[in-house]
């Protein structure tokens, strides 16, 4: 195409709540891009930042676009009175739109998107970026949403994941999904190219939300193939409207690669802390486990939630036991002070657990009496004595290994077990399979 232009756009923050959702606005954005005289450079994506935000309405996904044009005006246009009409602002919605033409995404975008993978930014850091750079944007409401746009134009992927987002027709919007059970179950055929889509433990199907929105359901795997593949094994009791395909951080862990400062956390700060238990796990109402970890001079609260389904883990937990664990930092109340919720727990070295007792008798080889205070011990059967108790090494009931909560406990960034090890850095962008379709 000649005298074309490179346009990335970047939205969020359109749906609430009580409906919409920014992944549906792309996909009509999308149809309509197709029937313009228009060049995709990419899949679209959809990248999860910080899951700490207190405002997020679901997942705080942001979606971007790249393409080629040659009338960016025209396009630009239009994207903005998608945004204007779709976006749920009478329930909450506070859109934000970027537009940023050139085919070098400058450093400061890809420092301010990586800052958005951990920290709360505020509307006001958005807008102030938005003058300093000279950027096209709009925005409704609070301009909330200009934090993700930003983001997610300057989002760089070190691993990726795709997502199949299904969607319903208008006229199914708010009713109650109807899914095959049996269907998801024969979808697991798909593993490990495929992931998180079901709970064997729980009997529990992970595709499907349960809000308002117009998302049926969502499939995450390894390759827009396999995510493809599986949704044609997924039966439904509707007739869907289409899909799209998303290139997304999903499954990735991204919000936890940042080493947190024990004297600096900050509410609703993601990351992780490296210390020594310094404290015995306590078991409150409810099942939940608290426990500290001592990093530097500093104690640091911490939960792990029953929901987790690795309470065990951390009630197995003793003094000294060596763990790093990821998280987000829970703000103070007036019940409870600051604490890190655990999303992983890593054990790195395991403290001995001694415990005295009494001392065998080496004749018998049974458990010896203590005779009394400072008397010493002796062998009911045989009459020995000894002077002392002696000290035993109990086995530990937990592993240096990494342990991550039940996968129906998973959050969208979540690094499931199968993904520990797997990274996609080289799959580049392809157009013969159909990463969109309208039924």
């Amino acid at each position: 195409m000649q005298n074309e232009t490179i346009l990335h756009v970047g939205m969020d923050d359109t749906d609430s709540p009580k409906g919409m959702c920014t992944t549906f606005l792309c996909y009509e954005i999308v149809k309509f891009l197709e029937k313009q005289e228009i060049e995709f450079m990419d899949f679209p994506y959809l990248i999860r930042f910080n899951p700490n935000i207190p405002w997020k309405t679901r997942g705080n996904g942001a979606v971007r676009l790249t393409i080629r044009t040659k009338n960016p005006k025209k396009i630009k246009n239009k994207i903005t009175q998608f945004v204007a009409n779709y976006s749920d602002t009478k329930n909450g919605a506070n859109p934000g739109l970027v537009f940023f033409q050139s085919k070098e995404i400058p450093p400061s975008f890809e420092k301010f998107s990586n800052l958005a993978l951990w920290k709360l930014i505020g509307r006001k850091q958005a807008k102030q970026f938005v003058s300093e750079n000279n950027i096209e944007s709009f925005y409704l409401g609070n301009g909330q949403g200009l934090v993700g746009a930003i983001s997610a134009v300057g989002y760089k992927f070190s691993d990726h994941t795709f997502e199949l987002l299904s969607y319903r027709k208008k006229s199914q919007f708010g009713k109650k999904r109807g899914i095959n059970l049996d269907s998801v179950k024969k979808m697991q055929s798909t593993l490990p190219d495929t992931f998180s889509s079901y709970d064997n433990e729980t009997d529990r199907v992970l595709i499907t939300p349960h809000g308002p929105d117009p998302v049926f359901y969502g499939i995450r795997g390894e390759t827009v193939k396999s995510v493809v593949r599986a949704s044609t094994i997924v039966n439904t009791n509707e007739k869907l409207d289409g899909y799209m395909v998303f290139k997304s951080n999903q499954g990735t862990g991204d919000h936890l690669k940042n080493e947190l400062q024990a004297d600096d956390l900050k509410p609703f700060t993601s990351g992780f802390l490296v210390g020594e238990v310094s404290n015995k796990p306590v078991t409150q109402q409810g099942g939940h486990v608290f426990f500290s970890i001592r990093v530097k001079d500093k104690n640091i609260r911490c939960a792990v939630y029953k929901p987790t389904k690795i309470t065990h883990v951390a009630q197995a937990l003793i003094v000294g036991d060596k763990i790093q664990i990821g998280g987000g930092i829970r703000k103070a109340s007036k019940k409870h002070g600051r604490v890190l919720n655990v999303e992983f727990l890593r054990v790195l070295q395991l403290a001995k657990h001694s415990l005295s007792a009494n001392p065998n008798c080496r004749k018998c080889n049974k458990r010896m009496k203590s005779k009394g205070s400072n008397q010493g011990f002796e062998c009911v059967k045989c009459g020995k004595s000894a002077v002392s108790k002696i000290t035993l090494e109990m086995p530990r009931k937990i592993q240096c290994k990494l342990y991550i909560p039940s996968v129906s406990a998973h959050r969208h960034l979540t690094r499931p077990y199968q993904r520990i090890k797997k990274r996609n850095k080289n799959i580049r962008f392809n157009d013969s399979i159909p990463w969109i379709h309208v039924f």
